[in-house]
């Protein structure tokens, strides 16, 4: 099954995909309601809505991200096989920072970019949400805690990144010299803005149920900018798997219902050569669509200010 959360006149509901052109109101206001409720009770609420619900055209549709506030959206740094090649250095494990649910927006919302901003450019990941929290998961039982898999867009400035970016002397203990410290070297940089600007999330519109993908790792993820292909990776690219991100990020932070886990950018280019960043949404604009085989497509324009 597929769910969405949609705008309801001055509300929101659920709504399940009854077909590619239609779907089915569901009895839950949102995902979060849904999610707490139990999965025997909402397989039935969708089986009944899909035999007898009320249905709307998708194109109809005035879409919200499917978990409208999630408690955190967690995403995994440098996550695919092309990337090692470029690390000078890094962490053995997965590498997680936090983008805001403030910076969620809906399919079809527009991603809004400002000339202060710099450059921005489009980043196509696979995303999981978390059905059944937990802390400490075991890797063999990670994936009994994903509700489903959604799309997400995960904007980027580097220019923001840039001006971000300390260089400095950091402060490290040692006992051998004569005030116990050394100063060491380091270049440190901070996402708030760079990866968490108001409507840098692009997120759904889709969430596909576990059972709807049984590989998460073999699933074809394409990006384009205005019908042009820019990237064209799968999901057997990820660096670390859906398991082992869930599985080391409950080492340390309690994951709960609705949170979403970024699993890291395709980057595999295109047959044309192009690659993410070379795409310019400040300086372009246009229409960028993320598609992940079993999920669907997540397009949204660019609103340049």
């Amino acid at each position: 099954m597929r769910f969405g959360t949609i705008e309801e006149g001055a509300g929101t509901t659920v709504v399940v995909q009854a077909s590619p052109e239609d779907a089915a109101v569901m009895p839950y206001p949102d995902l979060d309601a849904m999610l707490a409720a139990p999965e025997a009770q909402w397989r039935s609420a969708a089986t009944t809505a899909l035999a007898s619900g009320e249905v709307r055209p998708v194109a109809s549709l005035s879409w919200l991200p499917p978990v409208r506030r999630p408690g955190k959206v967690l995403c995994v740094a440098l996550n695919n096989s092309a990337n090692p090649d470029r690390i000078m250095r890094g962490p053995s494990t997965p590498a997680m920072f936090v983008k805001p649910s403030s910076s969620l927006v809906g399919h079809g919302r527009p991603i809004v970019v400002k000339e202060a901003y710099g450059r921005v450019h489009p980043e196509p990941e696979l995303a999981v949400v978390i059905g059944r929290g937990g802390t400490d998961i075991a890797v063999g039982d990670a994936l009994a805690h994903v509700f489903g898999y959604t799309i997400i867009n995960d904007l980027t400035s580097p220019t923001m990144r840039d001006a971000d970016t300390f260089h400095y002397r950091a402060i490290h203990p040692d006992p051998e010299s004569p005030d116990g410290i050394r100063y060491v070297d380091s270049w440190v940089s901070y996402p708030a803005r760079y990866k968490g600007a108001d409507t840098f999330g692009p997120l759904g519109p889709w969430v596909s149920t576990r059972d709807e993908i049984p590989d998460p790792h073999a699933l074809r993820i394409t990006c384009t900018h205005d019908g042009a292909l820019v990237t064209d990776d799968n999901t057997a690219n990820l660096r670390f798997s859906v398991a082992e991100v869930i599985s080391f990020a409950s080492e340390y932070l309690t994951l709960e219902p609705g949170d979403v886990i970024a699993m890291g950018t395709a980057l595999q280019r295109s047959a044309r050569g192009g690659a993410v960043q070379n795409v310019d949404l400040t300086r372009l604009g246009g229409v960028i669509e993320v598609s992940i085989e079993g999920i669907g497509t997540l397009s949204n324009p660019v609103e340049r200010r």
